[in-house]
């Protein structure tokens, strides 16, 4: 299970020794709009290169993407329009030989890859891409109206 983000981000200072070696988890808040995407794209291209996780950048990258995608997408309380930004955040935990990509939100709807989309459907593709490139993802309802959506990628590490 893959605890909730905690209301402040809590890690070392980008860069710094510490930040390589100690930290085991960055987050990241994510605004509700398409740049809320480009930003969690950044923030995982840094963090992983501060913990030196070349071998598993490309997959974290697209699999971030989606998820974060999804969370802008469907992470609303209501699908009123003038409603606030949905509260979305991201989560990466470094372990031993895996790194966790987590994405809440605050959207009731639950994920679903359950089969291909239509040939020439704009979406639902996402997370038939973040299973064929994660060893394992689901996700964790924490209250009515609030998810973890999160995918395991194999580092190398033993």
């Amino acid at each position: 299970m893959i605890p909730a983000p905690p209301a402040t981000p809590r890690s070392a200072a980008p860069g710094s020794p510490a930040a390589r070696t100690a930290r085991r988890s960055a987050t990241l808040r994510l605004p509700g709009s398409n740049e809320g995407c480009a930003l969690a794209r950044e923030f995982t291209d840094r963090v992983l290169g501060e913990w030196e996780l070349d071998e598993c950048r490309d997959d974290a990258l697209t699999v971030v993407s989606e998820l974060a995608a999804n969370a802008v997408l469907h992470g609303r309380k209501s699908d009123t329009p003038g409603d606030a930004d949905p509260d979305v955040w991201l989560r990466l935990t470094r372990r031993e030989a895996h790194l966790v990509c987590a994405v809440t939100d605050q959207g009731d709807g639950l994920p679903r890859a359950a089969h291909a989309p239509d040939t020439f459907s704009e979406h639902g593709r996402g997370l038939l891409i973040v299973e064929a490139l994660s060893q394992h993802w689901g996700w964790t309802r924490h209250t009515p109206s609030r998810k973890t959506v999160w995918a395991m990628l194999p580092t190398g590490g033993a």
